[in-house]
């Protein structure tokens, strides 16, 4: 082997190490690790629970904006065979154009965005940091015709991918169980 050869072997090994050095030092001094995480959370923020939720497991109160009567009754009846647990519903107070609103606080996150793949991602979010349990109000607008088939719903999940926290909070630690 020439004497060039060997040169250039060497030289590249130690661009090799160094390149090493540089990577275990950046993950080793890395301050942003922790962002993201209820870790790095600011003093103050809510954190949101980001598990995505079986329908059993979601608490849920349908209200009507529209000016059909009835429909709070006939879609929470849909939600109940489609296993979530209704716990209210009604008239809302005011009306709404939009196809639903979905008003949650950070406990509700996950249940959130379920739900949203029952309206294909057409409703309208309204979080509330300050509200402090995990039910989700749902209020069907003027535009609502129909919840989503189970197909439309898996498919939409899909699209929508994971829950995430909203902006202003930070993901709840998730349980190892």
């Amino acid at each position: 082997m020439s004497f060039a050869r060997v040169r250039a072997l060497v030289v590249v090994g130690l661009l090799a190490v160094l390149a090493l050095v540089f990577v275990v030092v950046a993950l080793v001094r890395d301050s942003q690790g922790k962002v993201g995480t209820a870790e790095g959370c600011p003093d103050g923020w809510p954190l949101a629970d980001v598990t995505l939720r079986e329908p059993k497991d979601v608490k849920i109160n349908v209200y009507n904006a529209t000016d059909e009567a009835g429909l709070a009754g006939s879609v929470a009846d849909d939600f109940r065979n489609r296993k979530f647990q209704v716990k209210k519903e009604g008239n809302a107070a005011k009306g709404v154009d939009d196809v639903a609103v979905l008003r949650f606080g950070p406990k509700g996150v996950g249940s959130a965005h379920l739900l949203r793949a029952y309206f294909l991602n057409n409703a309208e979010r309204a979080y509330d940091p300050k509200r402090k349990d995990d039910t989700v109000d749902v209020v069907l607008g003027n535009g609502f015709q129909q919840l989503a088939t189970t197909t439309e719903v898996n498919q939409s999940l899909g699209d929508l991918g994971s829950p995430v926290a909203p902006p202003g909070s930070c993901p709840m630690p998730v349980d190892d169980k």
